[in-house]
């Protein structure tokens, strides 16, 4: 059937350059009776008027103006003789009409359904009388395979508000995670019981949460939730092998030891005085409390933003950072670590020491610039880790 296809298209160009060459001997037959057009042309204003032929006196003999009605006359000849060059059922209708026909089996392209006009095959002309193909007459179009599903890898922790309806299976199923990674985020058991309004942690893959603590490597983490370490590395997008007390990892299809049963209020509390953190910036704050003991704090973009205690920077990153964006992470004294995500400026470096009220960078968080991460206007995003969130 494609054979057959093939000799029908192949006709179609030979026939095609056989209408071209006939045109080009057309074109050759008006260059012959080019004389008489001179002379009719001039017959017809010897005729006119002789205001007219007064205007004109002197045109007959000016070369142009045989040209120019010459180009008329080819002008006109070239539109008459469209459907010569072109024939209703030409080789690119049949063309179209079968892309037409593969566009209805099913949509493997992106726009398959939006065809393209086919270019026609490029011709050489041989010896002066023939037409050689020296492309395939087979149409071929560039097209992007369509996208297989999500390539995408979602790696953000988000809460899940319980709607009406709900429960613990229907949501893991929801999420496409196991029923057991989302007990272990948030401290539950399959008796528990969920109610509508309450939030839970997502985690976006199957697997265990884990808060480093002073002291911990990614090979004994790997090694207590049965994990593997270059899979740790790279779900968590961490540069080589620097973890820092307070990061929080997921474990991707991890397993909870038996003893002790993870739960985030199970994380020790370090007992914080009520002024030990200021408040990081001015604004207001326009989300509570949420993922991870943390809140939003809304003021313009470029606004300071202020160490909310005096400490050490454990690290700075740039980009979007699961979300979070450009961020500073500070170790306090007390051992509690605070984070500073959405920033539009770091003014600081890793290892460098701060003093309470320090100006660590400046506010960010408008969708579409540098840093921004997942951001829905101009905030600060501050948690507190290891210790209760004052402002929560």
């Amino acid at each position: 059937m494609v054979r057959k296809s093939n000799l029908r298209s192949s006709r179609r160009i030979r026939d095609l350059g056989h209408n071209i060459i006939s045109s080009f001997s057309l074109i050759r037959q008006l260059f012959a009776i080019l004389p008489i057009i001179q002379r009719v042309a001039w017959i017809y204003l010897k005729k006119t008027s002789k205001g007219i032929k007064s205007n004109f006196r002197g045109s007959s003999r000016d070369p142009l103006l045989y040209l120019g009605v010459f180009a008329v006359l080819l002008f006109g000849f070239l539109i008459l003789k469209t459907s010569f060059f072109f024939p209703k059922e030409d080789f690119f209708s049949l063309t179209s009409q079968k892309l037409s026909s593969l566009a209805t089996k099913g949509n493997l392209f992106i726009d398959q359904d939006k065809l393209e006009k086919p270019e026609m095959p490029l011709l050489n002309i041989t010896q002066n009388n023939s037409l050689v193909g020296i492309s395939s007459p087979v149409l071929i179009s560039p097209k992007v395979l369509g996208i297989l599903g999500d390539f995408e890898e979602k790696k953000e922790i988000f809460e899940h508000i319980v709607q009406p309806g709900d429960n613990l299976s229907k949501i893991s199923e929801k999420f496409n995670i196991s029923l057991n990674t989302l007990l272990w985020a948030n401290d539950l058991n399959t008796n528990s019981i969920i109610k509508p309004g309450e939030s839970l942690i997502i985690l976006p893959i199957s697997g265990v949460l884990h808060h480093v603590k002073k002291g911990e490597t990614l090979s004994e983490i790997a090694k207590k939730y049965q994990g593997d370490v270059a899979e740790i590395i790279s779900f968590n997008e961490i540069p080589g092998e620097d973890i820092f007390v307070g990061d929080i990892l997921i474990i991707p299809d991890g397993k909870l030891p038996p003893k002790p049963r993870y739960s985030q209020s199970a994380i020790s509390q370090i007992p914080l005085a009520s002024s030990y953190f200021i408040f990081p910036t001015q604004g207001k704050i326009s989300q509570g409390l949420h993922w991870y003991n943390a809140v939003d704090i809304a003021n313009g973009c470029g606004n300071p933003v202020y160490s909310a205690a005096e400490g050490e920077v454990l690290s700075v990153k740039y980009g979007y950072n699961l979300g979070a964006g450009n961020y500073i992470k500070i170790l306090h004294t007390n051992g509690a670590v605070t984070f500073y995500g959405h920033l539009g400026n770091i003014l600081v470096a890793a290892s460098q020491s701060v003093s309470q009220g320090h100006i660590i960078g400046l506010i960010g968080g408008k969708p579409g610039t540098p840093g921004a991460g997942r951001s829905t206007g101009c905030h600060l995003h501050f948690e507190v880790r290891g210790a209760r969130n004052p402002f929560g």
